[in-house]
């Protein structure tokens, strides 16, 4: 029993530490996905050129997600007709380029972890979009295509099929400030939290388990510390599978980023080990739902050798440059909740959070959580506020659960609406 208790009182010092992080980085990203329409993102994403590639990491680190739905949100796109790498390269950089990613790393491992995540993302999408020129064949690419015009069911369909952008005219701050943008916003918040909050509980509870109970001595000598060129190799290659393995997804493997780093992984070898949360077992049987065995397994391979390389890059620049931090300063957060300001940025941004929780039930949100994992091809892909909003606490004209049948994603060649 204590074993268990000291496991527990781990985690919450852990999601104490980050909780005003994390409703930070959602806001943010909610304030951008309420006025950037979904339409508009696939009309960007038309080729593979730099140009495209760079616009679609913009719009995916803009666009946080939780796993599972950045990975429906890009086989939506790419129905939709966007190109199949730039919908690669947004989904990779929903997950690992956000915000609060980087600023749960700093606020847990130290800010070189949040240079190395922004730095090792356009690089490991830069490598992947060179290999898919190289290696992806217009025969695999095409199957791919067809399987995905069958809209097979992963995970979060309904919420990835979402757009709760706000639909009227105008600049982007009179969008913003509108009675609409409020509740698009509130209503993007709320959905991100419900989308990630099963991966973020689950890996804070694996890292707390792991580093109660797993002692570091295992770690050093599964990490080869104590050897540094074996260390340095070994980490970015090891560090994928362990992530792969452990099942835990999007921001929920950074606790456990935490402990691999106590426990001797390499600096590479961690942002390896972060980038990995798209090639998870469940998420690479999604892909084989989504695009077929052929393509699944070519994507566990050139995310594999990308995020291998990227991890590498990370060590060699961040070495050289004396970025890399001293793992004898690694902690594991274990002191609870004290008055501080972690405790006072946590009660300011809770608010904030209560009060768009409060605006998304009285807007029609509940009807719309019922939805999160309703099929691709749904009704309630074209989420919408506009200026007829009730605001009675009624969902309004455009919400979801009000909408006609009928609606559907294009098929692969019908291109955006």
């Amino acid at each position: 029993m204590h074993a268990v208790l000291h496991a527990l009182s781990i985690t919450g010092s852990m999601t104490w530490e980050i909780t005003w992080a994390l409703i930070l980085g959602f806001t943010l990203s909610a304030v951008v996905q309420a006025v950037i329409r979904r339409s508009t993102v696939i009309s960007l994403l038309g080729d593979d050129r730099p140009r495209t590639m760079a616009i679609a990491a913009g719009l995916g680190a803009a666009s946080s997600s939780c796993s599972y739905a950045a990975v429906a949100l890009a086989r939506s796109l790419f129905r939709k007709g966007a190109d199949f790498t730039a919908a690669m390269a947004f989904e990779i950089a929903s997950t690992n380029l956000v915000v609060e990613l980087g600023v749960i790393l700093a606020l847990l491992m130290g800010w070189q972890f949040t240079a190395a995540e922004f730095v090792g993302g356009p690089v490991m999408i830069l490598i992947l979009a060179v290999l898919f020129r190289r290696l992806l064949r217009d025969t695999l690419l095409r199957e791919a295509r067809e399987q995905a015009a069958e809209g097979l069911a992963g995970s979060m369909e309904g919420h990835a099929a979402m757009d709760m952008s706000v639909q009227k005219e105008g600049s982007f701050a009179k969008r913003l400030f509108s009675r609409e943008g409020f509740t698009s916003t509130a209503h993007v918040f709320v959905m991100e939290w419900a989308a990630i909050l099963r991966d973020l509980v689950v890996g804070l509870l694996i890292a707390g388990a792991i580093a109660a109970w797993v002692p570091d001595s295992f770690w050093r000598t599964f990490f080869f510390e104590g050897h540094p060129l074996a260390s340095k190799f070994w980490g970015p290659l090891i560090g994928p599978c362990v992530a792969i393995a452990s099942f835990v997804c999007s921001i929920g493997n950074v606790p456990l980023a935490v402990v691999l780093w106590k426990g001797g992984i390499s600096f590479g070898g961690v942002v390896a080990f972060i980038f990995a949360d798209l090639l998870i077992l469940p998420i690479l049987n999604i892909y084989r739902k989504y695009y077929g065995a052929k393509m699944a397994f070519f994507l566990l391979g050139t995310f594999y050798l990308a995020m291998v390389t990227a991890g590498y890059i990370v060590e060699f620049v961040f070495g050289g440059l004396g970025l890399i931090p001293d793992q004898a300063d690694a902690k594991i957060p274990m002191e609870g909740i004290t008055w501080n300001y972690t405790t006072w940025l946590n009660i300011a941004f809770l608010i904030l959070a209560a009060t768009l929780v409060i605006r998304f039930s009285r807007t029609g949100g509940r009807d719309m959580l019922k939805m999160m994992g309703g099929a691709p091809d749904s009704s309630h892909g074209h989420h919408g506020h506009g200026p007829d909003e009730n605001e009675a606490g009624h969902a309004h004209p455009h919400d979801p659960a009000r909408r006609s049948h009928g609606e559907r994603d294009p098929g692969p060649h019908e291109g955006p609406r």
